[in-house]
């Protein structure tokens, strides 16, 4: 009896501290909410809203597994119980959390299937290659590499002190089965797939080679962006692209991706145990997804975020002086070597003729573009599209703003207006009523264009669409012009320089595979058969020629990345493909005074 009632008041003790932390939880969660809201409200015109349901979820959940006890890891698609736990453990050691606010979304928990979670699980899966902050491709799983003369037979020697936080040995097989797998089962890396001859491991030189039945002398760049898996989890896996799991995924990087925590907007990472690397300060590195850069911003001034990372784009240049003003903040610019430009149909008149082309060109405010846009955070671009912060750069033209110079070139070359209504005719004797395709994110830049152009004689419609509706009209050549961006990547990728955007004999969501002159698909070529660096040189320099020349696009302002980061932590480090987010950054942060 003295026993039972012993057990009993061990329960009236248990359920009163339950019932404390619930009525502390419940006062601190009314609080959050209430004060968001009133915050939203300031922001309303602009319909910022809160997080409110990834909120309400994780408190639920963290409720749910102080009173269950239970502790399981979840079944794909459910929210983990082992989340309540983490919010906990994290609400425990803030001191050991780095956390980090962005507006990316990820969709799904699916490692392979969600770009956006491919990104952030660089941490967890490192790619055998990296780009450096001058952007020199260099390794980072890979110790080094060798390329033979022909450039079709790649060899890459992996570091020996790299282990999985299941405490498997990273091995060459492992690198062999994630690009075969990539290759194989999914349609973005079906290049590997189509160029693979055969590939070899070698235990004893920790290598794995890839022979590839013709030159690309892009591979080691391709694979500065494929995350490495682990053979032994993922070669039961059919189909990586529809599997979801919400977590723990095996990661080899200094941490690995522990949780996926939709509802509540949040990837946790955790140590990897077996990290033999230079060993990160922080316990865990916390990835928290808003549904706008607003809310973002809130955090940050809230001190519940760190730092703000988006994906190829950067920190907004119009809340720059607002989150400046709490005296919390530093801020790292760099010059993106992703940029806004405007692409014509060249398969379509008049945008086929290059004297058209010309007068575009100077029809454009390139100035007023940049200020308004950028706020002060741009620049004019040059003729050869590309930015100056990449490598092999070439000084061409500027680009110059001169409607009289546009109406000269447009009036020598045909193109008048001989009926009198204040709009030029084509070659056809019809007027020409210029359509540009914009999406959402460029609807200013659109209605600066339509003023651009009405001002030399030219009638612009503008026709904002979705993204996916972009993607369909793009690919069916259904536009006249189109503003839209390259990211860092899209400049890298192909024969790099921006060229898989124009390469006619690529496809995909972003690219506008509009030209066919042989010419240009010639230089791509030679880009891909040479590793020799004179001859890159070379062909790069040719390359922002033939655009300087030839405008296949017509680049509207080259921009800084902004990144804010608290004063109270240094050592961030930036790379022009990733900026912020890579393993040096994670390896490097310390939180100091300050």
């Amino acid at each position: 009896m003295k026993q039972i009632k012993h057990l009993m008041g061990l329960g009236l003790k248990v359920r009163l501290k339950r019932t404390i932390i619930l009525t502390i939880l419940v006062l601190t969660f009314c609080s959050t909410v209430f004060s968001s809201g009133a915050v939203g409200q300031e922001d309303s015109e602009n319909n910022q809203t809160a997080p409110e349901e990834g909120f309400f979820d994780r408190f639920i959940t963290y409720v749910k597994s102080l009173f269950s006890g239970e502790g399981d890891l979840q079944s794909s698609g459910e929210i983990s119980k082992i989340g309540a736990a983490d919010i906990q453990q994290s609400a425990d050691s803030e001191d050991a959390v780095l956390k980090i606010a962005t507006p990316d979304v990820i969709e799904s928990a699916s490692l392979v299937g969600d770009t956006g979670l491919g990104v952030f699980a660089h941490l967890s899966n490192p790619p055998l290659m990296k780009m450096d902050s001058e952007g020199h491709i260099v390794g980072q799983l890979a110790e080094n590499y060798s390329v033979s003369e022909n450039n079709t037979l790649w060899t890459f020697y992996l570091r020996d002190d790299l282990y999985w936080n299941d405490g498997e040995k990273v091995t060459p097989e492992d690198v062999e089965f994630s690009i075969r797998y990539y290759g194989e089962k999914t349609p973005w890396a079906s290049w590997i797939n189509d160029t693979l001859e055969n590939s070899t491991v070698s235990d004893a030189n920790n290598s794995v080679t890839f022979k590839f039945n013709k030159p690309y002398t892009r591979v080691s760049m391709e694979f500065a962006t494929y995350d490495i898996l682990p053979a032994h989890v993922w070669k039961n896996i059919e189909d990586p692209v529809e599997y979801t799991n919400n977590g723990p995924y095996v990661g080899c990087g200094p941490y690995y991706l522990k949780l996926i925590y939709l509802n509540a907007g949040k990837l946790v990472f955790e140590k990897n145990p077996y990290w033999k690397g230079k060993a990160p300060e922080f316990k865990t590195v916390e990835i928290h997804f808003y549904s706008n850069v607003d809310v973002a911003t809130l955090a940050l001034k809230n001190g519940e975020a760190d730092t703000y990372y988006k994906y190829a784009g950067s920190y907004p240049y119009s809340s720059i002086e607002e989150l400046n003003k709490t005296g919390n903040f530093d801020f790292m610019e760099k010059t993106s070597i992703g940029l806004v430009f405007l692409a014509p149909n060249l398969k379509k008149a008049p945008f086929s003729d290059e004297e058209f082309r010309e007068a575009l060109a100077y029809a454009i405010n390139y100035e007023e573009l940049a200020s308004l846009e950028t706020l002060g955070y741009g620049e004019v671009p040059n003729r050869g599209f590309v930015p100056s912060s990449m490598e092999n750069y070439k000084e061409t033209e500027k680009l110059e703003y001169s409607p009289e110079k546009a109406r000269e070139i447009l009036e020598k070359a045909g193109y008048s207006d001989s009926n009198g209504n204040g709009i030029l005719e084509g070659k056809d004797g019809k007027d020409i009523k210029l359509e540009i395709l914009i999406r959402p994110d460029y609807a200013r830049t659109g209605e600066l264009l339509d003023e651009y152009f009405e001002n030399i004689g030219l009638s612009a419609d503008l026709k904002t669409v979705d993204s996916d509706t972009w993607i369909t009209l793009k690919d069916s050549y259904n536009y006249d012009l189109t503003v839209t961006r390259s990211t860092p990547w899209g400049m890298l990728m192909h024969s790099s320089w921006g060229s898989g955007y124009f390469d006619s004999r690529r496809t995909g969501q972003g690219v506008m595979h509009n030209v066919e002159d042989p010419v240009f698909l010639q230089l791509c070529d030679n880009i891909l058969a040479t590793t020799d660096s004179a001859e890159l040189q070379k062909y790069a320099y040719e390359l922002q020629d033939y655009y300087a020349e030839n405008l296949p696009a017509i680049p509207l302002y080259w921009s800084k990345t902004v990144t804010p980061f608290n004063r109270h932590f240094e050592g961030w480090y930036a790379d022009p493909l990733y900026g912020i987010y890579n393993l040096d950054t994670f390896t490097n942060v310390t939180k100091v005074e300050a």
